[in-house]
């Protein structure tokens, strides 16, 4: 697995509404519409997490939910992040947060 450049997480981030970062991690705040459809996102994107072998960080505030993706092991952002941060998008788009 490669490390993203500068214009790789640039482009990854074109896709990624709501994600912010540069190539050392990539993040993002979830709102949820209250604290226990935020607490069902984090238990779906652990189990998404689970799948792909690859954990996010997650800061539960109430009901805003920030995650943050980066691979350890390759010292920042790689495709692992990338294709997580699109499942925990659509994770909370299915729960309707925001």
């Amino acid at each position: 697995m490669t490390r993203l450049d500068e214009d790789g997480v640039r482009a990854a981030l074109a896709g990624l509404p709501g994600w912010s970062g540069d190539t050392s991690a990539i993040s993002r705040d979830v709102e949820a519409p209250d604290f226990l459809t935020g607490i069902r996102i984090v238990d779906d994107v652990a189990a998404a997490a689970e799948a792909a072998d690859h954990h996010p960080d997650i800061d539960i505030r109430w009901r805003t939910l920030t995650f943050t993706l980066s691979t350890h092991s390759e010292g920042g952002v790689t495709s692992k992040d990338v294709d997580l941060a699109a499942a925990i998008d659509a994770i909370a788009e299915r729960h309707g947060a925001r």
